[in-house]
């Protein structure tokens, strides 16, 4: 990602590592692109990174996230949560809801002034999060090839048409197999029943045609509009897995990219006009 990503340039980092009045810690990172700033009724991006919940930081990420900050204007908190084999479930999705409890209280964001994005695992992490009834919704959520099924039954069907350029289905689950050992990946926390759960909030999930995690993304789309949510999929052809951070190699992260960002601009803004007529 530090070879094929976006510049740095102009970018501002500040750390994070604070503890909510309950006592649980947030570790993450603000990103800010040059010229950015944070505001809470400006909004801000709520980034949830990926990797099998066992590998990856906001170190890794930096680029992309800094690029997200830069194409929306928009401040990035990105979360460093507890990673596998030392952390094992719920470890990452508490750490999730930590995170987003913290950017809605100590740092004054209304939730609808917030979108949530994720990669990967990540992106596991945030539907997890939304399907929580307790959890206020955002104003959107932005999904970069989400991982769905932990059992990589839906990867493994893709492999049989089309074999993932990257890494093998078998591979992938074993990596993941660190987070989840010790719990039947049933559990409603493994296995989330988007179909029957709560509506999501407006969602734009893009996913490369090359990937085995395909099938997982248009799962996850045909999911969340059977449980009357409004969805869009994007499915690039040929594209890798989370394509979108290796502009240097991929013409078509930045198309991919500023779709992203339009997306989130017409969340923030479509809840702004909600308001008002409100």
């Amino acid at each position: 990602m530090d070879s094929f990503g976006p510049s740095l340039a102009g970018t501002d980092v500040e750390e994070v590592d604070v503890r909510l009045p309950d006592g649980r810690r947030v570790v993450g990172e603000w990103v800010r692109g040059a010229g950015v700033t944070t505001t809470a009724a400006t909004g801000c991006v709520y980034f949830l990174h990926g990797s099998g919940f066992a590998l990856c930081s906001p170190r890794t990420h930096r680029r992309l996230t800094a690029w997200l900050s830069r194409l929306t204007g928009l401040p990035v908190f990105c979360l460093d949560y507890r990673l596998a084999p030392r952390h094992r479930f719920p470890a990452a999705a508490v750490d999730a809801r930590s995170g987003w409890d913290w950017l809605c209280t100590a740092q004054g964001f209304a939730p609808d002034r917030v979108v949530i994005a994720g990669d990967s695992a990540g992106g596991h992490l945030a539907v997890d999060l939304l399907l929580q009834p307790d959890v206020a919704h955002p104003a959107g959520l932005a999904l970069f090839s989400p991982l769905l099924d932990l059992t990589f039954g839906l990867a493994r069907m893709r492999e049989e048409l089309r074999r993932d350029p990257a890494i093998r289905a078998a591979d992938a689950a074993k990596l993941v197999g660190l987070y989840c050992a010790g719990t039947d990946l049933t559990h409603p926390r493994l296995t989330l029943d988007v179909a029957g759960g709560r509506r999501m909030p407006p969602t734009l999930v893009q996913a490369g045609g090359g990937e085995m995690l395909v099938a997982d993304s248009r799962r996850l789309a045909a999911d969340i509009t059977a449980a009357g949510g409004d969805c869009e999929l994007q499915v690039w052809p040929d594209q890798v897995h989370v394509f979108q951070a290796l502009p240097r190699l991929t013409p078509e992260a930045a198309p991919a990219m500023r779709e992203v960002a339009a997306f989130i601009g017409e969340s923030l803004r479509g809840n702004v006009i909600s308001r008002v007529a409100g």
